[in-house]
């Protein structure tokens, strides 16, 4: 089903209608929220001549869409505004990419009741076909071969035919943490008829990546020891190997967290985003990498920013995105490590970067637009992609940085929404969003979604705060690692810093703050909601800690908790570890907590939230406490339904608790008021 906010955009009915928006202008809503699309992945052709990207949304449960997860569309780009779809709407793709000789596109997909296969379709037009499979197998991701002659794909674990057998008479347990199931590596001739008998070769432990070099002969997997969560955080390292041997010529051995990896033109170096150290909380480092010796050097250790993409450039420069507290540039690398130019981003913040030919492609949103397609051209970042064009309706709330001092004093930056019209005098209702990890940070771009308030609560009178508090990435290792072995301090009372300058500002009111974040966040929203509560007036907690004992035990990540967070074991002091956990400090408790959880989470357990909503019943009955479980979801909601549920939950919470300042409101109902085209009665916004 098309909705009629999509098919405005398809027609281009809105183009021309931009001045009777404004004149119509409205707030955001959460069906507006549902219906958001964006740019998902992007691949330029070895010429420039063409982009393509995907159209990334999920079904539109509010207008009756079918539920579901994120599909995403092909397209191909040949300017600003000059853009087709590639496939049937029907067909949801992932992992774009041009041949070699730039005359097909290729992508993974799975037609009907088959395992996903790399496919193709030809640039100047003809059906979509079938190139590459592996047989009862399903392909994770692929790479051409540099003449084209071959398709390099990484694919799942082999079926267990026996295993399925036992598992249909009934005999299904779950051996936890073993029979680990390793991906595989074949090389499949491209040609005529699709190769039966891709050859397979031998790769080291669990490979999650890999890359091809130019020369066709060797090659980069990325592989941890398992497939385990925390090995992949901790363990991960780049293995050079003989793509025809299989033979591992050389390990990098980066020290911690592994990200982005890409091949120089020539094939003498790697590009590769890395932690400096074991404890380095994230992979923000730019390193350079000799592909003969192993060795690496970082080009921006130190430096209070946080790489977040490369690519290498044609002439064998080296673009990336850089990201310095809340905004971003491009900067431009020499071979040798030098700095060649940057390009601030002004407005946007980039979140990738592509390059083909020329050409130079990144993904970026701003304030007012969620990601979208852009080109550097002539000295300035040049749109080419217009997706929710009914944007232009909305009646924004103004968002810009904000740095406060904290009181130890550190300063603290963040990114804040504020109320449509601006804050009233004596303030606005402030919610404070907190990220995840905390090893992340939350940009000056885009930052309205299911779970993040945003532009709607500023469209109800609210402002909104994003801090990035001490933990958080984008201003330096030495930042993202103040908060290690010191659980919420000084973390948390950043949190309370940013409440209190807020207020001396004029922008909240102090009496009416409430806290939202998921994860790490939720961990934030916990504790503001209990040892922090006489602060802050309500709490919408997901996926959140509330006992960092048994967290420890119920997580999949360990190790990655000791070596980036406690830097202490929970038996090292029993009494340090309770003291840091909100459970601790339910007495306290007098802020209406709203708890939603993913009831098949297995990063932070849903019996976090369950411990946390049971301590507050019974030893805090008076103090409103409601628990949501999403079945089928894990670390964050995926399917439409649930991502709109929860947001009509939250902002119906702080309806209820925070607009009016009052703890001690009647709960709202257990069940929210829908739109049209769902199973409630509710009216879209528009």
């Amino acid at each position: 089903m098309i909705t009629l906010r999509r098919l405005a955009v398809a027609t281009g009915l809105l183009a021309t209608a931009s001045i009777s928006a404004q004149a119509q202008a409205r707030p955001m809503t959460p069906e507006d929220v549902a219906a958001l699309e964006s740019v998902g992945t992007v691949a330029v052709s070895p010429d420039g001549s063409r982009i393509a990207y995907t159209t990334a949304s999920l079904p539109d449960v509010t207008e009756g869409e079918e539920n579901g997860s994120t599909t995403q569309q092909l397209n191909v780009a040949y300017g600003p505004a000059n853009a087709r779809e590639f496939l049937p709407e029907d067909m949801s793709v992932s992992g774009i990419a041009f041949s070699p000789d730039g005359r097909m596109i290729s992508f993974v997909w799975a037609d009907e009741d088959e395992d996903r296969a790399v496919w193709g379709i030809p640039v100047d037009g003809g059906a979509h076909r079938k190139l590459a499979a592996v047989k009862d197998a399903s392909v994770r991701s692929y790479a051409w071969a540099p003449d084209g002659s071959a398709i390099w794909m990484l694919a799942s674990a082999e079926d267990d035919k026996d295993r399925e057998k036992q598992s249909k008479a009934g005999f299904n347990a779950i051996v936890y943490e073993e029979e680990a199931r390793l991906n595989r590596l074949f090389a499949a001739k491209v040609g005529g008829e699709v190769d039966a008998e891709p050859t397979e070769l031998t790769i080291p432990g669990y490979v999650s990546g890999f890359h091809v070099a130019p020369n066709g002969t060797t090659g980069v997997v990325e592989s941890a020891p398992t497939p385990q969560i925390d090995d992949e955080y901790t363990s991960k390292r780049a293995h050079i190997i003989d793509l025809t041997s299989g033979k591992v010529l050389n390990v990098v051995e980066t020290p911690g967290k592994l990200g982005d990896i890409e091949i120089s033109p020539d094939g003498t170096q790697l590009s590769m985003i890395a932690g400096v150290d074991m404890n380095d909380p994230a992979d923000t480092t730019l390193h350079l990498v000799d592909v003969t010796t192993g060795n690496y050097r970082a080009l921006n250790a130190g430096a209070a920013e946080a790489a977040v993409d490369a690519e290498w450039l044609a002439d064998g420069r080296l673009a990336a995105v850089i990201h310095k507290g809340v905004q971003s540039s491009l900067r431009v690398y020499n071979a040798d490590g030098t700095v060649a130019e940057e390009h601030d981003g002004g407005a946007l913040v980039l979140s990738s970067v592509e390059a083909g030919g020329n050409v130079i492609a990144v993904e970026a949103s701003s304030p007012k637009h969620p990601t979208e397609l852009f080109v550097w051209n002539n000295g300035a970042f040049q749109r080419w992609t217009q997706h929710n064009s009914w944007l232009s309706e909305i009646d924004f709330g103004e968002q810009r940085a904000f740095t406060f001092t904290a009181r130890d004093g550190q300063q603290v930056e963040g990114v804040l929404i504020e109320p449509v019209g601006g804050a009233p005098r004596g303030g606005a209702p402030l919610i404070l969003n907190v990220h995840g990890g905390p090893e992340a940070h939350d940009s000056n771009g885009w930052q309205t979604a299911y779970s993040k308030p945003g532009q709607v609560a500023a469209g109800q009178g609210y402002a909104v705060f994003l801090p990035n508090y001490r933990g958080s990435t984008g201003y330096g290792t030495a930042f993202s690692k103040q908060h290690q072995g010191r659980y919420t301090d000084p973390e948390f009372t950043d949190l309370v810093d940013a409440k209190r300058a807020l207020v001396e500002a004029g922008v909240a009111d102090a009496d009416r703050v409430g806290v939202t974040g998921g994860s790490y966040g939720g961990y934030a929203t916990a504790w503001t909601s209990t040892y922090f509560s006489d602060e802050f007036v309500a709490g919408v907690m997901f996926v959140g800690i509330s006992n960092q004992i048994s967290k420890f035990g119920t997580t999949d990540i360990p190790y990655e908790m000791y070596n980036v967070h406690s830097r202490a074991w929970p038996w090292d002091d029993w009494q340090k570890m309770l003291e840091v956990s909100p459970i601790y400090h339910v007495d306290k408790a007098n802020t209406p907590l709203l708890i939603m959880h993913g009831a098949e989470d297995t990063r932070v357990a849903p019996s976090q939230s369950y411990e946390l909503y049971r301590s507050m019943k019974v030893r805090k009955p008076d103090v409103p406490v409601r628990l949501v479980l999403y079945p089928g979801e894990g670390h964050g909601n995926r399917k439409a339904a649930a991502r709109y549920d929860y947001n009509l939950r939250m902002m119906r919470w702080f309806d209820t608790y925070l607009k009016t300042g009052d703890r001690d409101a009647a709960m709202p109902d257990s069940r929210p008021e829908l739109a049209d085209g769902t199973v409630g009665t509710a009216s879209k916004g528009d």
